[in-house]
């Protein structure tokens, strides 16, 4: 006889009694015990033929069946509790864990699921357009074997034998709390902390001691519980714990606590605990594992199964007492990936505990408003489209939970309805019958055909429902490894739009993701559903010139997705005369504009539609064109004729018919057509164009400029970009201050945070050229952080743009955005890119001129820390990086008040002039002296990849050992010194490895002598140059 795990079972054949010296509660009631046996809950229906080593036995003829097996036998009675008295008698870690052969689970037939007829005599009621009869609870159909049970709030009532006394209590919660203290190391402590928290729950509905310690430490429960499934093994199975998380989870559900909803951290144990489980490898890949790596005397397919069933009784637990069904939508909120997981193994498990909840929620369903369900024509979609999965009991669980959710649904659209849609849900009854009636001998022909569901459900689902089932099946579609998924989806849609085409209200959402989605379907049938998806739409008056503004807005330049859209319309006669009509109305409206208000819009909206257009065409070839069949022979297409020269003529064409000459003139000389059709190089002549545009025809750029502010969220990326390159050029114009922010500065934040460089590039372009403008500069420092943050990008253009910005900004900084910025360009100090390191030096010497007196003791640390790469980066090749460092050199000495010796500006190499050196050493060694240690700076540059620098860096190393105050050289160690120098011993360059030498040996000298007794200018002796 299985055990009671709680109320009053006693625990002694679980582990937690065997592990645990803590005192249980007594033995089964004798209630209890007359049905111990023979009542088995509807939560192991789970432990189903896959999840079992046993053979299902001969049986008499089932009834209809959409599953490819046997069902387990499941009683009429029980609750969601007492399966767990069976499952806890079976369970043993190192002490429950049974063998396979161990695990006695009975079968039979499921005569609660195995047929799927539903009970349609109560619609016999429901008559055809009966508007007088008014609809009762009868009218409901029921499905056979989901008789709702009444739910008390204590389906178990304790004895008195049952309670636990205060001692047990005060044991209980002292082996709970020496949990919440870290004392969970092991096994064996961590699965008496969970007997001890499940069996404490025992106690809360009589025990106010108990019901304030669980309330009072939820938020340590929780902590606890995620650190425990947190220390499992990701991907294996090898201990009960996780196990008893969800049996202790279900404990405490059961009484009320919930530990899964509500804060943050609850709905972050949520999503782990399901993580744990569904993401666990296949059982298969779990005993290959246990056959490499045995784990002693347990059963990894036993213990997967018992876990595995632990969880889906937790879920039950969840929603067995939810009358609002919130439950009911957070559950699904985190099993939504895992129902769409690319993984077979996943999608079944998370499929399967689906079922096993929407199953005992049709049992309990007690319904009270306000309803807080939000997920009804997501759910039915996705579960819809799982009836169709390649894998065959992905498919067949799917199955099963749309034969509970159409009992679910019935019953919630009973309770919400009100007279006003009496009579639609009295026609969707009707409806749902006589698809019922139809499909009632081939039950499993009907639950594996996703279309057939869609027919069923319609009626029951509102707008937003609707609108809902739609999304869902849109995102089914970018599934590319599964095409029969692609198929199903675009059956649902087309079937949806037929029979529920008058009851969207979300058109032109639906629309949007039509043509953003429908470049990724490559089915040719699929890709014709949901065209004819979109004729439905369009065919309707009332959704007309909805779809008709919609496609006219959409980025038509070259999307041969959407040129497909318009050409394979499928609409009668009388739907296409309306269509046209509708779209003449449309052109007779812009008519009535001022003519030059009509010309204005006209050539922007021509003009970027064909710039756009030789975007999209860059690389393509006449193969990617869909051509109308008969209007070119083969002949007459060249093989030299691409989409873009096309595209590239008809913007030529135009320019010259708008009278744009010398614009056209521009782009000729500049080899501007050349640059708008490269790859790399397209933004390049877009910027020409905007720049010929703004200089030669300054009142139409105006115009462009306020036309171009929609196209700037329409379409695609290439779309966006081309319609933001021109933009950003004409914000240079007086009347861009005029523009409202929102349209110009806080697009630009946005842009600047984008993933693809070409927006961030274009938003500091735009700022850029937005911060010539006086007014403006307010709200572009209200961008600094980000800006600052660009000097950081890997993109040399990013980096520079970012520069030039900064520098008309650095006056007007607040001191902790200037030393932060100080920082950042320190570190491009040495930059691979000459222009970024020649500019980062500019902009560190113009931080440093505009820091203002009471900060300037607070940067003064970091200004002498740029002297000796300033100092060194003087000796560089490049001319410009060499002139702009002694320049921002200049800069710093001037900050500290220091007045630089002559030595310092000249042109010559260091090694070439050694005296010069020196006079510059001995200036900056005494005036560095206890404030910087340089000899330590200096030293960093010996490895710098520049040769110039590196010889410059160890001249200066042995110039500092020679004039410095050698005890101090002794004091601060030499041996690194000496081991850097030796490493260039060995440098390709014969000059470095003189210099290293005898720089090597001044470094030896002053560590062995204090003062060196003659002064030897022994670069001039290397040199053969006289001392003069």
């Amino acid at each position: 006889m299985p055990l009671s795990r709680r109320g009053r079972g006693s625990r002694l054949a679980g582990s937690r009694a065997a592990t645990s010296s803590l005192p249980r509660a007594t033995a089964l009631s004798p209630k209890s015990a007359s049905r111990g046996a023979l009542s088995i809950s509807h939560a192991q229906l789970l432990t189903r033929r896959r999840h079992s080593s046993e053979q299902v036995p001969p049986e008499s003829e089932p009834q209809a069946d959409f599953r490819s097996g046997k069902w387990l036998q499941e009683p009429a009675t029980g609750d969601a509790r007492d399966s767990r008295q069976a499952l806890r008698a079976r369970m043993s870690s190192k002490h429950r864990l049974c063998s396979q052969e161990e695990v006695v689970i009975p079968y039979a037939h499921d005569n609660d699921s195995g047929s799927m007829d539903l009970e349609l005599s109560n619609l016999e009621t429901v008559k055809k357009g009966s508007s007088s009869i008014e609809l009762t609870d009868l009218d409901i159909p029921d499905v056979p074997g989901l008789h709702c049970e009444p739910l008390s709030d204590s389906p178990r009532h304790l004895t008195q034998q049952d309670t636990l006394n205060e001692a047990i209590v005060d044991k209980l919660i002292q082996s709970i709390q020496r949990g919440f203290n870290g004392e969970l190391k092991g096994e064996l402590e961590k699965l008496t902390f969970l007997g001890s928290l499940s069996s404490l729950s025992r106690a809360l509905p009589y025990d106010e001691t108990t019901e304030s310690f669980i309330h009072s430490h939820i938020a340590d429960i929780v902590h606890t519980l995620n650190v425990l499934v947190q220390e499992e093994r990701p991907h294996s199975l090898s201990s009960p714990v996780r196990q008893e998380v969800f049996v202790t989870i279900a404990d405490l559900s059961y009484q009320d606590v919930h530990l899964l909803f509500g804060s943050e951290d609850r709905a972050e144990l949520f999503s782990l605990v399901i993580k744990s489980i569904i993401t666990l490898p296949s059982v298969r890949t779990l005993t290959q594992i246990q056959e490499i790596m045995p784990n002693g005397t347990c059963n990894t397919e036993c213990l997967y199964r018992q876990t595995f069933q632990a969880f889906s009784e937790m879920l039950q637990s969840l929603v067995v007492k939810d009358p609002y069904l919130e439950n009911l939508d957070t559950i699904i909120k985190h099993l939504d990936p895992w129902l769409q997981s690319v993984k077979d193994h996943e999608r079944e498990r998370a499929t399967a505990g689906m079922t096993q909840i929407l199953k005992c929620l049709s049992r309990h369903l007690s319904l009270k408003l306000p309803l807080r369900f939000q997920r009804l024509g997501h759910l039915v979609a996705l579960m819809a489209l799982l009836c169709g999965d390649p894998q065959e009991k992905v498919a067949e669980e799917a199955a099963e939970s749309i034969h509970y959710l159409l009992h679910i649904t019935l019953r919630l659209k009973y309770i919400i309805h009100d007279k006003k849609n009496q009579q639609s849900l009295k026609r969707a009854l009707t409806k749902c019958r006589e698809f019922l009636e139809l499909y009632s001998s081939a039950a499993k022909c009907f639950y594996s055909c996703p279309f057939r569901i869609a027919q069923v459900f319609e009626g029951f689902l509102d707008s937003n429902e609707l609108c809902q089932f739609i999304m869902t099946t849109f995102d089914t579609l970018k599934n590319l490894n599964h095409p029969c998924i692609q198929r199903s989806a675009g059956e649902l849609l087309l079937t949806l739009a037929k029979n529920a085409e008058s009851r969207f209200e979300k058109v032109p959402e639906i629309m949007g993701v039509i043509c953003a989605q429908l470049s990724i379907i490559s089915q040719p049938r699929v890709r014709q559903q949901i065209i004819n998806t979109v004729s439905l739409f369009i065919s309707r008056p009332k959704y007309t010139d909805i779809v008709l503004s919609f496609l006219l807005c959409h980025p038509v330049p070259y999307n041969r997705h959407l040129a497909e859209v318009w050409r394979m319309l499928a609409v009668e006669l009388p739907s296409t005369t309306w269509i046209l009509w509708r779209l003449l109305r449309k052109l007779q409206k812009c008519h009535n504009e001022p003519a030059q208000e009509k010309m204005a819009y006209v050539a922007v909206a021509l003009l970027m539609t064909l710039l756009i257009q030789i975007h999209h065409s860059i690389g393509l070839t006449m193969s990617d064109v869909d051509i109308p069949s008969g209007l070119y022979t083969e002949q007459e297409v060249s093989s030299e004729v691409t989409p873009l020269c096309f595209a590239m003529q008809a913007t030529k064409t135009l320019l010259l018919r708008t009278c744009c000459l010398q614009e056209f003139s521009i782009m000729e000389k500049n080899k501007g057509w050349a640059l708008l059709g490269g790859k790399d190089c397209h933004l390049q002549g877009v910027f020409l164009l905007a720049n010929a545009l703004l200089e030669r025809n300054r009142f139409l750029a105006q115009k462009v400029m306020y036309l171009l502010v929609p196209f700037l969220n329409r379409g695609n990326d290439k779309h966006k970009l081309t319609s933001a390159g021109f933009f950003v050029e004409l914000l240079r114009s007086p009347v861009a201050k005029r523009l409202p922010s929102i349209y110009s500065v806080a697009r630009f934040k946005d842009w600047l945070q984008d993933g693809n460089h070409l927006f961030r590039i274009l938003g500091l372009r735009g700022l850029y050229n937005l911060v010539g403008h006086q007014e403006m500069r307010e709200d572009i420092k209200s961008l600094l952080p980000y800006i600052v943050d660009s000097l950081r990008e890997t993109e040399k253009k990013i980096v520079l743009s970012a520069i030039q910005i900064l520098l008309q900004l650095v006056r007007t900084m607040d001191f902790a955005t200037l030393a932060a910025m100080m920082r950042t360009l320190f570190s491009l100090f040495g930059d691979v890119r000459p222009d970024v390191h020649r500019f980062s030096m500019t902009l560190f010497g113009a931080a440093i001129k505009s820091v203002k007196n009471p900060d300037k003791k607070s940067v003064e640390k970091q200004v002498l820390d740029s002297l000796v790469p300033l100092l060194l980066y003087s000796q560089d090749e490049n001319d410009a990086v060499a002139e702009e460092s002694r320049r921002v050199l200049t800069i710093c000495a001037q900050f500290l008040k220091w007045k630089l010796p002559q030595e310092v500006y000249s042109k010559d190499p260091w090694h070439i002039k050694p005296t010069e050196a020196g006079t510059i050493c001995r200036f900056f060694e005494k005036k560095c002296k206890g404030k910087i240690n340089i000899l330590e700076q200096t030293l960093m540059y010996s490895k710098n990849p520049k040769l110039p620098i590196r010889r410059s860096a160890v001249l200066f190393v042995g110039l500092l050992s020679k004039y410095m105050d050698h005890s101090e050289l002794r004091r601060m160690g030499t041996d690194r010194i000496e081991d850097d120098l030796r490493d260039l011993l060995c440098d390709p360059e014969p000059s470095l490895r003189i210099i290293t030498s005898q720089t090597l040996l001044l470094v030896q000298m002053a560590r062995a002598e204090p003062k060196p007794k003659q002064r030897v200018n022994w670069l001039q002796k290397l040199m053969g140059r006289s001392s003069a």
